[in-house]
């Protein structure tokens, strides 16, 4: 077995059998490579039927030596066993040396949200006199109302807007499709810009159905997306850091807050685990202190 070869098969299982994204599928392949160019680099250099679960723990201990973020470090564990059991998987390897590779431990990260008066502040901030700020007003709504993630948001399609219903379809990882409700309001300005401000672009070929679109008509990319989200936030007086994904994270929160059932929001967002949700149920100590009064019979 060669290293470039199965890596390559890696690939192609990623691509087509899990049908994972190419941003997931690059972040696999790094973490691979990773390995790679510690075994080829050792002397001797090691060879993939070589690499044993002493190998991987002195491969993880140089990457807690250099200062490695344990989050880093545990994206890193998840690509190596992940190939590893490709390989068990394909018969390549008749052992998974990953079996007692532990990811290390990570502290619960709560993801920055806004609050409403926030979200409304970045609305105000922007400008509907230039000809993008019907669109941006609409993309705002959009990730706010339906939780969507950048990558959602840039591949929306006007073929999946239900709008009459109520719902939008939203193509989520892994090609995965969900049904995703729609709040009024982006149906009001997702509604304007499709019928006003759209119509003035010249659309390029093979974006007919996109929905958001920059002035040359071609879908709008991730990190044009994060610009005007954070130009917006700036504006608005925000401090914090915000992205798109501080809408989704806004979003969830404020559902979760309240009262909304954590499956329903597991639902809405795409989540494969209820456990990727539960991270929502982080709640200031003033509403679980009003919780407690309002509910509690002792209170």
């Amino acid at each position: 077995m060669s290293w470039t070869g199965e890596i390559t098969d890696f690939k192609h299982y990623l691509q087509l059998e899990r049908g994972l994204s190419a941003n997931s599928v690059e972040a696999y392949l790094r973490d691979v490579d990773k390995l790679q160019h510690y075994c080829q680099n050792r002397q001797p250099p090691l060879s993939l039927e070589q690499v044993d679960s002493q190998v991987l723990s002195e491969f993880m201990g140089l990457l807690h030596e250099l200062g490695l973020a344990a989050y880093s470090q545990a994206r890193i564990v998840s690509g190596i066993k992940a190939f590893f059991r490709f390989l068990v998987y394909e018969k390549r390897l008749t052992t998974n040396p990953t079996t007692l590779l532990e990811t290390p431990r990570l502290g619960r990260k709560l993801p920055a949200t806004l609050d409403l008066h926030e979200i409304e502040a970045m609305l105000a901030a922007i400008d509907h006199s230039r000809p993008e700020g019907p669109r941006n007003r609409a993309m705002l709504e959009v990730l706010y109302s339906c939780g969507l993630r950048v990558s959602e948001l840039v591949n929306l399609q006007i073929s999946n807007l239900f709008l009459e219903a109520g719902f939008i379809r939203v193509v989520g990882k892994g090609n995965k499709e969900r049904l995703v409700p729609i709040g009024s309001a982006a149906v009001k300005y997702l509604q304007i810009y499709l019928q006003e401000s759209r119509p003035a672009v010249a659309v390029q070929p093979g974006e007919e159905d996109i929905v958001f679109l920059n002035r040359r008509g071609s879908r709008l990319t991730r990190v044009m997306i994060f610009t005007i989200i954070k130009n917006l936030a700036a504006r608005a007086g925000i401090k914090k850091k915000v992205s798109p994904h501080t809408l989704r994270h806004s979003f969830a929160t404020h559902l979760v807050e309240g009262g909304a059932d954590l499956r329903a929001v597991q639902e809405m967002l795409g989540h494969e685990s209820i456990t990727t949700t539960e991270i929502y149920t982080h709640l200031d100590k003033s509403y679980l202190r009003q919780v407690i009064e309002e509910y509690h019979p002792r209170s």
